[in-house]
């Protein structure tokens, strides 16, 4: 990847979408070079969540993991991609 990308997932309902989510960062684990998960803390953990991913290698990989994403109901990603 000649590329530096920033993968964003939202997520609107954790404990519902959680086990799909993971299943597909499992799949492409290859091409995730760093996850953070953002949430919401309240008295117990919110609903929502937004995971960052920092991506590597073959950027036809993270188009496909952000479209099987985008195709669970409630799962939102964007990218940023900087060019180097």
């Amino acid at each position: 990847m000649d590329k530096h990308v920033i993968m964003g997932v939202h997520l609107t309902d954790r404990l519902r979408q959680a086990v799909d989510v993971q299943n597909l960062f499992t799949e492409y684990g290859c091409y995730i070079k760093t996850r953070i998960g953002l949430h919401e803390v309240e008295n117990v953990c919110g609903p929502t969540g937004i995971i960052l991913l920092e991506m590597h290698g073959d950027s036809g990989k993270c188009e496909e993991l952000g479209a099987k994403l985008n195709a669970i109901e409630g799962v939102e990603t964007k990218c940023m991609i900087f060019e180097h």
